[in-house]
């Protein structure tokens, strides 16, 4: 029996000790852990890379979001549709693109065609506080001096806008800080000026005239405010 009880103490002693080994290398467990939650988490990690989500590659530097793939952007298609690559008009647009990820071409053509619209008719009644809203403060300037001429003789205006025929944009680019985009207008518009007895001194109150505008708007790039106004003005005859 001393033998066999000897024996035994001496097995117990080392499994104890091995045991002490593998406390040390592995860890424990602490009170928080179920045992499945290894089996859970081994399992989990399987499935995330089967479906290609798990994160068990080192980051890079800056690795972050990807940048958006040119190729793939709309108003990069947009432009190209407006004016082929390498050209003026072109490398004009993708400036404006540059300063706004945002911008989109066609978005631009369909609110400009409302301002021209807003502009033509507040033109025509003398509605200063909605050209103010719209014009730079020099453009505002001449449109207000020939509203106030008007006034003073007494003259009214006339006006029915038709619609716009065609709308393009012709010019492109950013200079000191600010986008500009010029637009080509071809609308209808039934326009006449009456004296202040209400006879007829210019236009036609009948006609529907073909109207060609070159219009330029502007934005300050650094600017929160979305919002372009009109810079310049040119009619074709």
């Amino acid at each position: 029996m001393e033998v066999f009880d000897t024996t035994t103490l001496i097995i117990i002693a080392a499994a104890i000790f091995v045991l002490l080994k593998l406390r040390s290398v592995l860890g424990q467990r602490t009170g928080y852990q179920r045992p499945s939650d290894l089996k859970d988490h081994i399992n989990k990690r399987m499935k995330d890379a089967e479906n290609g989500s798990a994160d068990n590659v080192v980051k890079l530097p800056n690795r972050g979001t990807p940048q958006i793939d040119e190729e793939k952007n709309p108003a990069i298609e947009e432009i190209n549709n407006i004016a082929k690559p390498r050209t003026k008009l072109n490398r004009g647009l993708n400036e404006v693109l540059s300063t706004d990820p945002t911008f989109s071409p066609k978005q631009f053509l369909s609110g400009a065609e409302m301002a021209y619209e807003m502009i033509v008719n507040a033109f025509a009644d003398g509605d200063r506080k909605t050209l103010r809203n719209l014009l730079s403060t020099e453009v505002y300037g001449g449109f207000d001096s020939v509203i106030s001429d008007r006034e003073t003789r007494g003259e009214t205006v006339r006006s029915t806008f038709v619609g716009i025929d065609e709308s393009s944009i012709v010019g492109a680019g950013v200079k000191d800080s600010n986008s500009n985009l010029t637009v080509r207008f071809i609308s209808q518009i039934v326009s006449s000026t009456h004296d202040k007895d209400g006879k007829v001194i210019d236009g036609d109150e009948s006609d529907i005239a073909t109207v060609t505008d070159i219009w330029t708007f502007s934005r300050d790039v650094r600017s929160n405010d979305p919002n372009w106004k009109l810079v310049a003005t040119e009619s074709e005859s």
